[in-house]
């Protein structure tokens, strides 16, 4: 009874942090760029009550037979992140991107240290830098300096696929290049670590970027910037409201084997009494 105990404690817990993930999940249904995260879970050690026999050849003839074992539990396997696209919001706005396919933005927000988002609703600040307006982190180019589109000299701008900023100069109206926006990549997107407002970083398992662009290394095929465009979150309500009643309903069944197993010891108790 001490065993059914712990191991409904371990189911509890274990279904309080599933819930934590969706409710983050749901939280962040409209967030641009965000990525949900999906829970696993695993055994725990079993308890050995006896082990397993090879079969006896005789005389007398015996079958094997398997080990008998009780499992203690549950435990957290992962928390991982499902990188999958999200869906297309248009925008109407000239500094707003999103990466068709893998990849990542690259910013600083310390003029040292990179970042890494999906996020791609920029702006310029008053020097003409594209940041993100949230944190004020600058978007970066393939050599990784930040890009600059320099007050009244251009008349207008454009972005294309391949990440490459062309402006119409005022003095002569003839298109310049600006810059090209640098997209990153990993051999493992789910391996990186979140770190708060849309961004990411390298981890020991998400091995280190290669940062593409129109000037150095063209966009891998299947990666292409859209402009006037962001992406929303892959976050799908249906399939999170499905989890959370699955959530539930194992919490309440792991309640319900402690409330059982408080019963049984509670009898004992009586026997003793009596």
């Amino acid at each position: 009874m001490m065993r059914s105990l712990y191991s409904a404690i371990s189911g509890l817990k274990n279904h309080q942090i599933k819930m934590d993930v969706i409710g983050n999940n749901i939280a962040n249904v409209n967030t641009t760029g965000f990525k949900r995260s999906r829970v696993t879970f695993s055994t725990m050690l079993s308890q050995t009550l006896k082990g397993a026999s090879a079969p006896v050849a005789g005389p007398p003839t015996l079958g094997g037979t398997n080990s008998i074992q009780v499992g203690l539990g549950a435990s957290l396997g992962s928390i991982d992140q499902i990188m999958t696209q999200g869906s297309s919001q248009s925008t109407g706005n000239p500094t707003d991107m999103m990466i068709q396919g893998s990849g990542f933005f690259v910013l600083t927000t310390n003029g040292t240290d990179k970042v890494y988002s999906r996020a791609g609703a920029f702006s310029l600040d008053s020097n003409g830098t594209i940041i993100d307006p949230a944190t004020g982190a600058q978007l970066l180019d393939t050599a990784g300096a930040p890009i600059k589109i320099t007050p009244d000299t251009y008349s207008s701008y454009s972005i294309d696929s391949q990440g490459t900023i062309t402006g119409i100069q005022i003095s002569d109206s003839l298109p310049a290049t600006i810059g090209n926006i640098g997209i990153a990549k990993f051999p493992n997107d789910a391996g990186l670590t979140s770190r708060g407002g849309n961004f990411y970083q390298e981890s020991n398992n998400s091995g280190t970027a290669t940062v593409y662009g129109a000037d150095t290394t063209p966009y891998p095929s299947g990666t292409a910037l859209v402009s006037n465009t962001v992406e929303m979150s892959n976050v799908d309500l249906s399939t999170e409201f499905t989890d959370m009643i699955v959530a539930q309903r194992g919490f309440q069944a792991n309640s319900r084997v402690i409330t059982v197993s408080d019963s049984l010891l509670q009898e004992l108790i009586d026997l003793k009494r009596q």
